[in-house]
């Protein structure tokens, strides 16, 4: 009897500490859906997400999970927290490759590395990465709007990375260290050819070769060999 009494007691108290921890009841999809959305248009993003992941996590089969998954894409994307958003961009196109919206995503994803370049004298991944991400947009979907919207986008990066190069390369120019500069220039006209930089830059290389054949020219002159000859 003892025993007996002991299991129940065992039940009640166990029951009752679910009671006490149990938190507010789980709302249905369309409640998380509607919260989600509100917080969004309120700019709460944080709390946007919660609930958007909330409905994706407890009702993965729900008409509104596809859209939850995009909207904390763009919910972490308007909070500037870049390396999310391409998270979660990445994950909803490896999920749904055949959306319609794939093509805006891949636009997304170029935005947020976009959004992201700094100043030509800084480190140009982000350049590089939005670039890439827009050349995959228009060889993919050539005849989508986000092709079309991406395509300055493009050419701002085109030109950014060759900035970039002319910049090293004067460096490199006058800091004497011809062969370096002269690699970089010759990469502006073979990678960059219609950027603005190319008359520049192939007027640069002249002038490396030229500078290079000059220390040639006097690294001979100098040398013990040629002292001989001179002697002779």
């Amino acid at each position: 009897m003892k025993r007996i009494c002991l299991a129940c007691l065992a039940c009640i108290l166990l029951m009752a500490a679910c009671s006490w921890s149990k938190h507010e009841p789980e709302k249905t999809a369309d409640e998380l859906a509607a919260d989600g959305q509100k917080y969004f248009e309120e700019k709460k993003y944080s709390e946007a997400i919660k609930a958007y992941e909330k409905l994706a996590d407890w009702y993965p089969f729900s008409a509104h999970a596809k859209m939850a998954s995009l909207q904390v894409a763009e919910a972490h994307y308007l909070s500037e927290e870049y390396d999310e958003a391409i998270l979660a961009y990445t994950e909803y196109e490896r999920m749904h490759p055949n959306d319609e919206k794939v093509p805006y995503v891949i636009y997304q994803i170029g935005r947020c590395y976009f959004d992201q370049i700094e100043t030509i004298d800084r480190d140009s991944t982000a350049t590089e990465n939005a670039l890439a991400a827009f050349r995959r947009l228009a060889e993919t979907y050539p005849d989508s709007e986000y092709a079309k919207k991406a395509r300055p986008l493009m050419a701002k990066c085109l030109s950014d990375l060759a900035a970039k190069e002319m910049y090293v390369g004067r460096f490199y120019f006058k800091a004497k260290k011809y062969k370096a500069a002269l690699k970089r220039f010759e990469g502006v006209t073979v990678h960059y050819p219609d950027s603005g930089f190319s008359q520049e830059a192939s007027d640069y290389m002249v002038k490396c070769r030229a500078l290079m054949q000059a220390e040639k020219s006097d690294s001979s002159e100098k040398s013990p060999v040629a002292d001989e000859r001179k002697k002779e």
